[in-house]
C-alpha cells in the first residue's frame, strides 16, 4: 500500500506497514465513533443510559463551573497524542478559545483536562492505557468515572507534572478539585436528573 493513501470507508480496517498516520486520516468520516492508537483505527463500544447521564450532566456542571475561564470545552472531540494516536475522550477541555471547526483533533499539547466515563467495554482502555499515554504526553489533568457499586459515580483525579501522574485522588460524594479551574460537584447530581 502506498504510505501517501488516505484512508476511506473501503480501507480502513487495512493500515499500511507502520499503520496510518494524523494527514492519512485526517478526511476520513465513518457512520460510527472511532479512535486510532498506534495508526490503528479501531472502533468505540456503544454506551450505556449511565454513562451517557453521567458524561452529558457533567459536562454541564462543568460549563456552570467554568465561569468563563480562559478554556473550550468539547464533548467527545478527538486528541491527537502524536502523529499515529487519536482518542475520542467523553470531555475535553482545551487552552484553545475557538478551536479549528474544521480540524480533526486538538493537540494534546492544548488540552488542559480529559474525561473518561468508563464504560464496561473499555474499561482497560480507560484505566490503564489512556492515563499511561496522556501522563507521557504531558497531559495535566484526567479524571477517570467509574460507577460505583451503590450506583454513584465516583471520580478518580489524575494530576500531572514532568514525569507523569504525581498526584491520584478519589472523590466519593463530592468531586472538589482546582484543576484546572475550582469545582464542587455533588456527584449524586450526574444520576438525579
Amino acid at each position: 500500500m502506498d504510505p501517501s493513501e488516505r484512508a476511506t470507508p473501503e480501507n480502513w480496517m487495512y493500515p499500511p506497514w507502520g499503520g496510518w498516520t494524523f494527514n492519512q486520516v485526517k478526511d476520513l468520516w465513518l457512520p460510527f465513533d472511532w479512535e486510532m492508537h498506534d495508526g490503528v483505527i479501531s472502533v468505540r463500544p456503544q454506551t450505556t443510559y449511565w454513562h451517557d447521564m453521567v458524561r452529558d450532566e457533567l459536562f454541564f456542571v462543568l460549563r456552570e463551573a467554568w465561569g468563563g475561564a480562559p478554556h473550550s470545552m468539547r464533548l467527545t472531540r478527538r486528541v491527537s497524542v502524536g502523529d499515529r494516536t487519536l482518542i475520542r475522550p467523553d470531555i475535553v477541555v482545551s487552552h484553545e478559545r475557538g478551536p479549528d471547526t474544521e480540524s480533526l483533533a486538538t493537540p494534546v499539547r492544548n488540552v488542559a483536562l480529559v474525561v473518561e466515563v468508563v464504560a464496561p467495554e473499555s474499561r482497560t482502555e480507560d484505566r490503564y492505557r489512556k492515563p499511561g499515554l496522556l501522563a507521557a504526553a504531558g497531559l495535566p489533568h484526567y479524571w477517570r468515572v467509574e460507577r460505583g457499586e451503590d450506583g454513584l459515580p465516583v471520580v478518580h483525579e489524575y494530576a500531572g507534572g514532568a514525569s507523569g501522574w504525581e498526584r491520584w485522588t478519589e472523590h466519593r460524594g463530592t468531586l472538589a478539585t482546582d484543576g484546572p479551574f475550582p469545582v464542587e460537584i455533588p456527584l449524586r447530581r450526574l444520576v438525579e436528573r
